[in-house]
Parts: C-alpha cells; sequence; structure tokens
C-alpha cells in the first residue's frame, strides 16, 4: 500500500495541472499503464496512426501519453503530447451547447423558446413548434444532414436552405441525432449576441479559462502541431476542419470545426467537474452546469441537453462509468471525451483516425480505454447532502408566521409528518393565533390502514372532526367548510397518474374555489424522482378518480407542482377555471433527480400495499395492470414487487422477460399464494422483479414488456378488457391486444408526452 501511494504521488508531481496541496486520488495509477497495450494493439491494426489519451481525477492529471504518430503520410511525424487536433462533434457540447447556457445566463435566451422567436424564417414549414431544448437534445425531427450542395454557396444561402427543411417528426417524437440542429443553434448564437459562436464561445468561455489552443479556424503557428486528417485535391487538411459543410461555412458552425489540445480539453472538463468554477472565478453558475449535464430522457435514451449519455452513441463511456451519472461526446475524427462527476474523472481520447484515407476507426479503443480508467477507481466518498425540509418543516421553522390569525381545515394522513416525526395534525393543532377547525381524510383514511371506503370519524388527540373524502362524498361540502378560510394540504404523494391523493388535492381545490377559501399545499418530494415522465398521456373523455387529469403515468411533478398546473388548466363542476387563492409552502434542498431515498426523510408506508421506495418505483408499471385477471402481489409480502397468477407458467414468463433485456431490473420466476384477491388462496405462478440499476430502470416501459409478453404467451387465459381503467390510452390497450412491440407502443406516445412537458414547464419549482 505505501509502495503505491508513493508512486501516485510521484507521479501527480511530474504531470501538468499537479498540486502538492490536492488530495491523493483515489485511483490505482499503476492499472492506467494497461492503457498504453490497448492503444498500441489499435494502432498496430491500423485503426489509426497515433492518439493522445489524459486521464483527469480529482483535478490531477494522472496519466497523460502520446501513442504512434502524428502523420504517417507523406511521411511519418510521431505524435506529441501538445498535438492539436480537429474535435469535430466535441464542437457541439463543449462551444455551442455551453455558448447558448451563456446565453441563458445572460437573460437573452431560454430552453423553452421556440427557435422561430428569435429567427421568424425558421418557424416555418412544420418547424414552428421546435424550441431550443429540442436541439440541445436532437428531438427536434429534422434530418441528420442536409444535402452538401445547399452549402456551396456560403452562409447566408446556407441558412435559407435550413429555413426551407420540413421536420422528419414532430418535435420530441423521435431521437434523431442532427448535425443540422447545432448548425442552427451555432446560427442562434450569432443572432442573439451579434458574435459568431467562435467569437462568442472564445470570448466568454476559452480566454476566460485560459484555453489558449481551443478554437476555431487555428492561426498558422498553431497549425504546424496539427494532427492532419485527409486529403483534399493535392493538399492535407492540416488545422483545416475536416467536416465538408462547416469547411464550406468558412470553418466555423455550430456543429464541428473546434481544434484543441488534451491539455486545454482537462481544462474545460475541470470546469464541469467542479460546477463551473475556474481558479476561484465563476464562469459557468453551478445551476447552469447541473442543467446541461443532468440526464434527460429522450425516446429510446439519454442524453444531456448538449452532451450524450445513454443511447448508442455512448460506446465511449465504456463498460464500467454509470449510465445516467456519467456524460461524455465523441467526434467523427476519432475524439471523445467521457466525464463521471460522481468519480470526479474524466477521459480525453483524441487520434486523427481518418487519416489517411478515412478508413479508421476507433470505436473499441475509445471504449476500452474508458473501462479501463473506471477499473482502476477505488470507492468514491459519499455524497454530502443538506437533509431536505418539507413546507411542514419550513411553516415550524417560521413558527406559522403566515398561518396566523387564520381558521383551518387540514387534509392528511399518517405522512403529513415533520423531519422530527412530529404529525402535521397535531403541529397546526398546537401552533399559536392558528385555529384548526377540522380534519378531511383521503383514500385510506387518517392513518392510512384502510382499503376500502373511508367512513367520517373524530380525532381521538384532538377532538376533531374528521371528515372522509374517500367515502359518500370525495370532495368537501359547504356545511363541513363552514367556519373554515384556509384548506391546508400535507400528504406523500406516490408520483403516479393513477394514485389518488392528487385527485383529492383537485377536488379540494375545486371546493376551495366554490367558497371563496385559501388552499395551501404543504410540498413534499416526488418519491420517484421529479425528473423522469413516462408513459401515455390520458385521453380526452376518460376522467375518473383514478384518470383526474391529463397527464402521463409518471408525471415527474410534486403535489405542489401540480397544484399550480391544476389551478390554471382545471375547471370548477361549474364550468368555470378554478383559479382558487392558492400558496405552496416549497421544500428547501430538493433536487428533480432525488428519489425519496436520497432526502433524508423517513419512509412511512402512503397506503397498505406500497410498503417500500422499490414497490413504488414499480408501480407505475406493475399497477396499470391489476384492472385485468392479474395479481400484482396485493396479499403477499411483495406487492408490486411480483406479478402472477394461476395459469402462469414462471418458468416460461421469467424466461421470456429475460429475452427482452429489460433496462436496468432482474427477472426470476416465484411462485406464490396471496392471501387476498383476485387469486386468494391459490397457488400463482409468476415473476418478481428486483431493480438493479435505479438510473436506468424505466417502470412503465417495464410494464408495457411485461403486458406485449403476456399478450403473446397468455392470448386466451389473460383478460385485457380493463386495461384501460387505468391506462386510459385507447392506441396503447389496443396496441397490445395486437400484439404490437412496447417501444412501438411508447413511440406513439411521444408527442402527447412531450407537449405536456411543455404544459408543465411554468409550473416547475425546482432544480435539477
Amino acid at each position: 500500500m505505501l509502495q503505491r501511494t508513493v508512486l501516485l504521488l510521484a507521479w501527480t508531481l511530474l504531470l501538468p495541472g499537479s498540486s502538492r496541496a490536492a488530495a491523493p486520488p483515489t485511483i490505482d495509477v499503476t492499472r492506467l499503464t494497461r492503457i498504453d497495450t490497448v492503444v498500441r494493439e489499435a494502432i498496430d491494426q491500423g485503426n489509426m496512426p497515433g492518439a493522445v489519451v489524459l486521464v483527469l481525477h480529482r483535478g490531477e492529471v494522472v496519466y497523460r501519453k502520446a501513442h504512434g504518430n502524428r502523420a504517417v503520410e507523406p511521411g511519418n511525424v510521431p505524435m506529441t503530447a501538445d498535438t492539436l487536433f480537429d474535435l469535430a462533434s466535441l464542437t457541439k457540447p463543449i462551444a455551442t451547447a455551453s455558448s447558448i447556457f451563456l446565453l441563458i445566463e445572460q437573460g437573452k435566451l431560454t430552453l423553452g423558446d421556440r427557435v422561430g422567436m428569435h429567427w421568424p424564417e425558421f418557424g416555418k414549414n412544420g418547424k414552428e413548434k421546435i424550441t431550443v431544448e429540442h436541439l440541445l437534445t436532437h428531438t427536434s425531427g429534422l434530418l441528420a444532414d442536409n444535402a452538401l450542395a445547399d452549402y456551396a454557396q456560403g452562409h447566408d444561402a446556407a441558412m435559407t436552405k435550413i429555413c426551407q427543411l420540413k421536420p422528419l417528426a414532430a418535435p420530441g417524437e423521435r431521437f434523431l441525432y442532427s448535425d443540422v440542429g447545432f448548425v442552427i443553434l451555432g446560427e442562434l448564437v450569432q443572432r442573439l449576441s451579434g458574435e459568431s459562436v467562435a467569437e462568442f464561445s472564445h470570448k466568454h468561455l476559452f480566454a476566460p479559462l485560459g484555453m489558449k489552443e481551443t478554437g476555431f479556424c487555428p492561426e498558422e503557428k498553431l497549425r504546424q502541431r496539427a494532427a492532419p486528417t485527409e486529403k483534399v485535391g493535392e493538399r492535407w487538411l492540416k488545422g483545416e476542419v475536416h467536416d465538408p459543410r462547416a469547411r464550406l461555412l468558412g470553418g466555423v458552425a455550430g456543429h464541428a470545426g473546434l481544434f484543441s489540445t488534451t491539455d486545454d480539453l482537462a481544462i474545460f472538463a475541470r470546469l464541469l467537474l467542479e460546477e463551473g468554477r475556474h481558479q476561484g472565478k465563476q464562469i459557468l453558475s453551478p445551476a447552469t452546469v447541473r442543467t446541461l449535464t443532468t440526464p434527460y430522457a429522450v425516446p429510446g435514451g439519454w442524453r444531456t441537453r448538449g452532451w450524450d449519455m445513454d443511447t448508442g452513441y455512448s460506446g465511449n463511456r465504456g463498460d464500467l462509468f454509470p449510465r445516467r451519472v456519467s456524460f461524455g461526446h465523441t467526434g467523427f475524427t476519432g475524439t471523445s471525451l467521457w466525464l463521471d462527476p460522481q468519480s470526479q474523472t474524466a477521459v480525453i481520447f483524441l487520434s486523427n483516425r481518418v487519416h489517411p484515407r478515412g478508413k479508421g476507426n476507433v470505436t473499441r479503443v475509445r471504449s476500452q480505454v474508458s473501462t479501463l480508467v473506471a477499473s482502476a477507481l477505488g470507492t468514491p466518498p459519499p455524497l454530502k447532502r443538506i437533509p431536505v425540509l418539507t413546507g411542514i418543516d419550513v411553516l415550524v421553522r417560521e413558527r406559522f408566521a403566515r398561518l396566523k390569525g387564520r381558521k383551518v381545515g387540514l387534509i392528511t394522513n399518517q405522512t403529513g409528518r415533520d423531519q422530527k416525526g412530529q404529525s402535521t395534525i397535531d403541529l397546526l393543532f398546537r401552533a399559536p393565533e392558528v385555529k384548526l377547525v377540522a380534519l378531511f381524510s383521503p383514500e385510506h383514511g387518517i392513518r392510512g390502514s384502510v382499503d376500502a371506503r373511508v367512513p367520517d370519524g373524530k380525532d381521538e388527540k384532538t377532538g376533531l372532526p374528521i371528515y372522509s373524502l374517500y367515502g359518500e362524498r370525495r370532495k368537501p361540502t359547504a356545511e363541513q367548510l363552514k367556519g373554515i378560510d384556509t384548506l391546508i394540504y400535507d400528504i406523500q404523494d406516490a408520483g403516479c397518474r393513477f394514485y389518488t391523493y392528487m385527485s383529492t388535492l383537485g377536488l379540494v381545490m375545486e371546493a376551495a374555489a366554490e367558497n371563496g377559501l385559501t388552499v395551501v399545499v404543504l410540498d413534499r418530494p416526488n418519491p420517484i424522482n421529479g425528473r423522469d415522465v413516462e408513459g401515455p398521456v390520458r385521453d380526452a373523455g376518460t376522467e375518473s378518480f383514478v384518470a383526474f387529469h391529463p397527464l402521463p403515468v409518471r408525471h415527474g411533478m410534486t403535489l405542489g407542482e401540480l397544484a399550480l398546473l391544476f389551478n390554471a388548466e382545471r375547471k370548477t363542476s361549474e364550468g368555470k377555471p378554478i383559479r382558487c387563492e392558492l400558496e405552496v409552502v416549497r421544500m428547501e434542498g430538493w433536487r428533480r433527480s432525488d428519489f425519496l431515498d436520497r432526502t433524508g426523510l423517513p419512509w412511512i408506508n402512503p397506503s397498505p400495499n406500497l410498503r417500500s421506495l422499490t414497490g413504488m418505483y414499480l408501480y407505475p408499471g406493475i399497477g396499470l395492470l391489476e384492472t385485468t385477471n392479474l395479481s400484482v402481489g396485493r396479499g403477499t409480502d411483495r406487492p408490486f414487487e411480483w406479478v402472477g397468477a394461476p395459469w402462469i407458467d414462471e418458468r416460461k414468463l421469467a424466461g421470456a422477460l429475460q429475452g427482452e433485456e429489460l433496462p436496468g431490473v432482474r427477472v426470476i420466476p416465484v411462485r406464490l399464494t396471496p392471501n387476498s384477491s383476485p387469486y386468494r388462496g391459490k397457488d400463482c405462478g409468476g415473476v418478481q422483479l428486483i431493480i438493479e440499476d435505479w438510473a436506468r430502470f424505466q417502470p412503465v416501459h417495464t410494464g408495457m414488456v411485461l403486458a406485449t409478453t403476456l399478450r403473446r404467451l397468455y392470448r386466451e387465459e389473460w383478460k385485457t378488457e380493463r386495461l384501460e381503467v387505468l391506462l386510459c390510452h385507447k392506441g396503447t390497450s389496443e396496441g397490445i391486444r395486437r400484439g404490437t412491440v412496447a417501444r412501438d407502443l411508447e413511440r406513439a406516445w411521444q408527442r402527447g408526452v412531450t407537449q405536456f412537458l411543455e404544459r408543465r414547464r411554468p409550473y416547475l419549482l425546482y432544480p435539477e
């Protein structure tokens, strides 16, 4: 151990960017020498003439080495560590996406802006709804590349041709990697700043960072160190962009044209890994870096708003860096950058694999290098988090000042507790200058233990009346609201459209609007995160208590955010907009990417059969199927973690599901005998679902694959007549009956999901 530590420290002291004051990296640098072997093999196999590889860990360069040759024609030129490379598509995230976010910081742009707002000629021919975010995530529906001839007459003519393009799909429906999209983003930089993306990125990003060898159209002195790519006519492209469209645009474009070295890219990587700081100065805001690098769901995978994360383009991640946490990008010329915030590591791989004749291939070696780096990492230190304060915690800290003089009706259950475990009922009952008048209980009752209709009652401790909102009525009556001026809502939701606590919230808001009362929502986390949205949006005309509002199955919102959306979109029973007096007491410390286990809040069963966060995460997909003749584990010790029926062969079903390669979940055959409906006392074959990768798991997709597999294997036995009760999407239920594969079902939802994402945006209260 001593020998390894001494070697590591000696290595870091010899490399650029090292600091004696830095904490020792948790990486075994002796294992990084394996990179030499795999890179040499790739060179010997003719996959590239050479490469420079740099590994950054916790701010320190722990590996930096040049391999092979910079050029092999017209003669051999050895590769050097300071070689300048054509970064190709690394231009997209490093120069263009970063410039877009700098413009957002300057207030000149938002992610939700339609491109046509800033470039009216563009917003035609079916492109009217394309937003900046669509372009950053390659979900605009635009083609990958338009004709090279469109660029032959220079910049202005090329932009005119782009304005004439028609999309191949509606925005948000497809993930289609598009150079055109980033050409458009580069043009937006020009239009909004008055500077080309080359000028803007240099002035606001590269120069402040001291990246002196990064930019477009490098000067002659730098070109002398450039790695050549291919030959055009009789000249080698050396320090001149390889991409033909960028070349026709004068070497400056949003999709390609940037040149850099490994040392400069290490500076940029530090910027992202250190939340936008460089040498004590904030270049990008921490919020910008989080938004720029957090996961963003696209059809069939995950991107960030500028970087790749988990798609068919993610080969340079290797096998061991975490999915949906680490991110990166590649370039056509043979370049690659992959970053892992969790371990504070970056892998920079620069080659000119297109030299000399465009036939090199570095897909495998880039993956191998990243895998070797990840394998050398030790256990990362635990992330320090500030415990989340829920709405009731904020009220307690304020000593209930905002409720002074109010006469309150409280809608709550057993989940309404502060961080010390004190009941919201007791806290409000004791609050000075606040009068608690009555209690209202949702489905499952005030204590969350009833799995049937809930009667009215009386609270033993306070003596207050308890009015059920899941019995003879679903909405408070005018009589029950007498003597109340404020209705307070404090219940933990499950993050799923058919969980009824949101329905109760909406109906309470209607009653408040009809009776002139104020609603205060004490917000709580979406326990299965507030980032991911999944499943079909409810069809029009299918509203019910388990389908209260047109939402996807997973809506990715808190109840406070849903209240804001309901207040704007819903109408009362009289047909008037709700628009009640509404106040949301926001949480503190919660981020959209957080599951409940990252909040420091205790687990309390929100209902009798949601007994764990695992069951809650499975619920949106497995719960969808419980209106059919399946047991979803009610009456067992694994509700929503197991599904079965007497007519299921558990091995056959498990084998079929294993063949589907469901992301993030393992399926095992299990026989159980439920002690409640629908198969009480009957031996059932089935499968248990074990979540192995919470970042990759997709509950609704899993439910759809289970449904389509059951339809294929048990066409006669599985009765799907009532499938639409919770699904509420005729196209999907009919598709399941026809045998449509799950991914095709999901593609049909995407337009509705995209529209919902635009609808919900104004009501989101918390950062990524």
